[in-house]
């Protein structure tokens, strides 16, 4: 199946572990890409962090659950969570709906902006993608 940059919206960065982050002026928001939540199947849990936790760049974030297995989702940037997406504890299925919009899993404050030099854009991640298909 091929990969088209239609799931890749262009002002995210991506990781090679298929996260995406968005920042803003003051916070960074982290999901699961299309290709993530396409290869987990049905999302029937999520396990996220507490609100004011650290985290470190490439460290375990949460934990994402699907009808085939459970995957850990790592930080694309250290930073202190200061928001959790609440509707998922109801409604984990938004993370295979949306997985850009409704389907965040959390924002942070980052405490490195350099460490998104590490992330791709969205062309980098597509050919990532067809490299490892």
């Amino acid at each position: 199946m091929a990969h088209t940059t239609t799931n890749l919206p262009e002002h995210l960065k991506y990781t090679k572990e298929h996260e995406w982050v968005e920042l803003t002026e003051h916070s960074a928001t982290i999901g699961i890409t299309h290709y993530a939540q396409e290869s987990l199947g049905d999302i029937v849990f999520v396990e996220l962090p507490q609100i004011g936790d650290t985290v470190k760049m490439n460290a375990e974030l949460s934990v994402v659950e699907s009808v085939k297995a459970a995957s850990e989702v790592y930080a694309p940037i250290s930073g202190k969570i200061i928001a959790i997406n609440e509707a998922l504890a109801q409604n984990p299925a938004l993370l295979n709906e949306h997985p850009y919009t409704e389907g965040w899993l959390v924002k942070i404050e980052p405490s490195d902006l350099k460490e998104l030099e590490e992330v791709m854009n969205a062309e980098a991640y597509a050919a990532h993608l067809a490299q490892n298909a």
